[in-house]
């Protein structure tokens, strides 16, 4: 959090995602992403009123919503009082040439150094796990094919940020290379940014390897380091990670996170 105390991390971070964001996309909005949900629906509400907005199997615009409560879990019903249009999960070819022009955030118990990611469990016997995940829930397909996603993960350590992975659910870069996923066919852009609560890493263009793209404000590279459990690409300058505007802040706590979560520790 910086020394003023105007915004946390978590808002922070959440301006960063609404940053990435461009009018006329479509971006999915899970439940159990809040930082994430924030950020697109802050783009939606700032510089990006055409985007289209997926929730909970419906796509809609909410400019016009005046409150955005926040919803438990993706089926939720509630989510379409919204709607303006239904879409089937089972459409075929179609879906996955939609895929390939949409955003996708994925989070995960561990990522590792070049963008793959677990969902799957912690422990090497996946009938005795010493931690077991919610499964895969789409990522590998939307990992595979959507155009391009971003890792975020709650946990900056070197349990979750690890050189290898127990299990494999998403395929980021597979072992590093500029030809990783050219060389499997596969169609999605793959990872673009790896959002942390210290910094946000991008992936080096040669060997899609982390690399540190930015700090967040009060966090210093020896906080990274020693919170990573691999050896991240660092270049000569790292940047500060900009903060979110007041009028990004005023749509946060009135519209978009009413209840606070961004603001909790």
């Amino acid at each position: 959090m910086p020394p003023d105390n105007d915004y946390t991390n978590k808002e922070l971070m959440a301006a960063f995602v609404a940053s990435e964001i461009a009018d006329g996309e479509a971006v999915s909005v899970g439940a159990s992403l809040p930082v994430c949900r924030a950020g697109i629906l802050l783009a939606h509400l700032t510089h990006a009123p055409n985007l289209k907005v997926q929730i909970s199997f419906t796509i809609t615009n909410l400019r016009n919503v005046e409150v955005l409560p926040a919803f438990e879990f993706i089926t939720d019903w509630r989510a379409g009082r919204w709607a303006e249009f239904l879409y089937n999960h089972d459409i075929g070819p179609d879906l996955y040439k939609r895929r390939r022009q949409a955003i996708f955030f994925i989070g995960g118990l561990q990522i590792d150094a070049y963008g793959n990611s677990n969902l799957i469990g912690i422990g090497s016997d996946f009938h005795h796990l010493k931690m077991r995940g919610p499964g895969g829930v789409g990522t590998a397909s939307m990992g595979t094919n959507i155009g391009r996603y971003y890792l975020y993960t709650n946990a900056h350590n070197k349990q979750t940020l690890t050189e290898r992975l127990d299990w494999r659910s998403c395929f980021g870069f597979g072992d590093g290379g500029a030809d990783a996923r050219t060389r499997l066919h596969l169609p999605g852009g793959g990872p673009r940014y790896c959002i942390t609560p210290l910094c946000i890493f991008d992936f080096e263009e040669t060997s899609k390897r982390m690399r540190l793209k930015s700090l967040h404000p009060g966090v210093t590279l020896e906080q990274v380091l020693d919170h990573t459990g691999f050896k991240p690409v660092v270049p000569d300058h790292v940047p500060t990670t900009p903060g979110p505007t007041p009028e990004q802040l005023r749509l946060l706590h009135e519209r978009i996170d009413t209840d606070g979560v961004l603001r909790r520790p």
